[in-house]
């Protein structure tokens, strides 16, 4: 994936460090993992698309929230997620 512009919003980082502990900054991370997934999100995607960018960054499998927004990917939430986590093993055959 060429480098890619992100945004947040930064209070909602903020509630998602507190919550997840996960920074948004880290989270773009995830986006050059080299066995990332992306699936898109059907329970969020009312009012514009939403995916879901799964990769392994150190040890850790992180799922990240997102859209598009033109060229930018906006940042929604993200964290260590089991469901998350399964995908990743069951796609990647545990790497």
């Amino acid at each position: 994936m060429s480098m890619e512009s992100f945004e947040w919003d930064k209070e909602k980082d903020i509630e998602n460090w507190t919550k997840h502990g996960v920074s948004f900054s880290e989270a773009q991370s995830v986006f050059t993992a080299p066995y990332r997934i992306i699936v898109h999100d059907t329970t969020h995607s009312i009012t514009e698309e939403r995916y879901f960018c799964i990769g392994k960054t150190g040890e850790a499998i992180l799922t990240v929230r997102f859209t598009y927004r033109g060229n930018i990917i906006r940042i929604i939430g993200a964290g260590r997620w089991r469901r998350g986590k399964k995908i990743y093993e069951e796609k990647n055959q545990v790497r």
